[in-house]
């Protein structure tokens, strides 16, 4: 082994509704540091995937760990130590973008001026700081989808999810995005994401899992 811990991890897991397995018996570790894909069809199996690493899908047998901890039996745990960003962004659309990510630092129990400070400087670094005072409504999806990384990232998560984080935008803005991720990967900042987009998979990800009706075809 080359010693690095693996800072997620599945084992032999898999979720069936009925007797459909939705994921069949997956196995796979992601490194410290690593930008990873799950690469396949729509039905293939990844949103389940994130689900069940995320917390938000128990698995029906096998154990998957984030940072050491297992995702059935410490849910609370793992879920401070990730960011996950939606499929669709989900903002509270009553608040602007600022108290958007107050809220969010309220409910890690984050002080309050150490999430202003911090929700300030990301916003910058997303190219949005001149939105902190806008309604969510008054932003573009490309902007959104930012907030929703932002609020993602506002934790210090150690893992961060995106489940097809460029669907439904243009070409422009998916490309903005593209350089997003390339900027907190070189941040060093470990990031999983699901995409039905070869061309993506390919700009971005280091390490590529394919998944199909359920299986793991190859990483």
């Amino acid at each position: 082994g080359t010693g690095v811990a693996a800072i997620l991890e599945l084992k032999n897991v898999r979720k069936a509704y009925d007797a459909l397995a939705v994921v069949d018996d997956f196995n796979f570790a992601v490194n410290q540091g690593e930008l990873r894909c799950l690469l396949g069809p729509n039905g293939a199996g990844k949103t389940t995937t994130i689900g069940i690493l995320t917390t938000r899908v128990r698995a029906t047998s096998g154990q998957a760990f984030v940072a050491g901890v297992d995702v059935s039996t410490h849910g609370e745990l793992v879920r401070r130590r990730i960011g996950v960003v939606p499929q669709r962004p989900n903002p509270d659309r009553g608040l602007t973008v600022l108290e958007n990510l107050l809220f969010h630092g309220a409910y890690f129990g984050l002080a309050r001026a150490f999430t202003a400070v911090r929700s300030g400087a990301l916003l910058e670094q997303l190219g949005i700081s001149d939105k902190a005072d806008a309604k969510v409504d008054a932003l573009s999806g490309g902007q959104q989808q930012r907030l929703m990384i932002a609020r993602a990232l506002l934790h210090e998560p150690q893992v961060i999810f995106l489940d097809e984080p460029t669907v439904g935008l243009d070409p422009q803005a998916r490309l903005a995005f593209w350089e997003i991720l390339r900027a907190l990967h070189r941040d060093g900042r470990t990031i999983v994401m699901t995409t039905h987009y070869m061309e993506e998979a390919d700009q971005l990800c280091g390490r590529l899992a394919i998944i199909d009706r359920g299986k793991l075809l190859a990483c």
